[in-house]
């Protein structure tokens, strides 16, 4: 009875349904960072559908290796949210989507490798899942975002003439793809369902002041469905003192890409506020008198441009969304 429950659940049935379109999707290849690429295949079997990572990058100093069990996680919760939304989890549902990756790769690293900050690439695996369903089912996937967090993490002292040390941590993203039928969110995180505090309570427990906290112009991609915009936060100390900030950030050199002819969204960055280029990986020592200045990725747009409804389009610019890099009377 257990058996015949599990083969009649609706993922497996639509993911059956599938097999006559195409039993096997093209090769995807997406590179992030500096430091690796993610190489995978998924393919529809009989029983439901294999995402394999063979070729993937090996295993990195840095920590943004990946255990097997958090990409099992978020490849199947890629293929969950195209394929059967709004079924619950349970065995059946997830028992039709296998997970792969050769032992040693940044996907399914073994001890003793540093996996602190596996985030980094792991919440990118949605984007590569959708990358292969879009094809087969490109009314139903959304774009490219900025899908890894871009958190806020400084450290160091009160002031000058203290010895007490703070630490502030503050969940924050750029902006998410856009998808059918809509814009994408604004500095919205996803996959990662985090929300993030108010900037006063960061203020209140760390000497940091957020000079600055707002959207940012034109960074989300143009098209018919515009992609999330990103945001800018610039942060100081309040007393002029120096500090630490750690930044495990991604879409810095490869943007979110938009689908069916939207366009990329802006590709994320970390300057001083005099124009000094910082490292998006790392950590970086804020001078004293100096402001960071973290500018957000934008998610990539849907759809041709030229299909973006007018009033959508005066909208965005009444609003300050959009600059005149993207026509108002396109």
């Amino acid at each position: 009875l257990a058996s015949e429950a599990l083969q009649q659940d609706p993922v497996a049935q639509r993911l059956a349904a599938l097999e006559g379109e195409e039993r096997a999707l093209p090769h995807e290849l997406l590179r992030l960072g500096l430091f690796s690429q993610l190489e995978y295949v998924p393919k529809m079997i009989d029983e439901g559908i294999t995402v394999d990572f063979d070729g993937t990058s090996g295993v990195q100093p840095q920590g943004i290796n990946v255990p097997m069990s958090y990409t099992v996680a978020y490849t199947s919760f890629g293929v969950r949210c195209i394929i059967g939304p709004n079924i619950p989890n349970n065995a059946g549902s997830l028992e039709v989507i296998r997970v792969s990756a050769p032992e040693g790769c940044i996907l399914n690293a073994q001890r003793p490798a540093a996996v602190n900050i596996r985030h980094v690439m792991g919440q990118m695996l949605p984007d590569a899942v959708y990358g292969c369903l879009g094809q087969i089912l490109p009314e139903k996937v959304p774009a490219e975002g900025t899908s890894s967090l871009w958190n806020l993490l400084a450290s160091g002292q009160w002031d000058d003439r203290s010895a007490e040390s703070f630490m502030m941590m503050s969940f924050n993203s750029g902006g998410a793809g856009a998808r059918p039928g809509q814009d994408g969110l604004s500095a919205t995180a996803f996959p990662s369902g985090v929300r993030n505090m108010p900037v006063e309570i960061n203020e209140v427990v760390s000497p940091l002041v957020f000079w600055r906290k707002e959207f940012r112009p034109d960074s989300g991609g143009d098209g018919e469905f515009r992609g999330g915009l990103g945001q800018v936060v610039e942060l100081g100390h309040r007393s002029d003192g120096e500090f630490l900030f750690s930044a495990t950030y991604e879409r810095v050199k490869f943007p979110a890409r938009g689908r069916h002819g939207g366009k990329n969204g802006m590709t994320g960055r970390l300057t001083f506020d005099d124009g000094t280029v910082l490292p998006a990986k790392g950590n970086t020592i804020v001078p004293a008198g100096r402001r960071l200045i973290i500018e957000f990725p934008g998610g990539g747009g849907l759809g041709d441009p030229d299909r973006r409804d007018h009033l959508a389009r005066q909208r965005d610019h009444r609003l300050g969304y959009v600059t005149g890099t993207q026509t108002e009377d396109r």
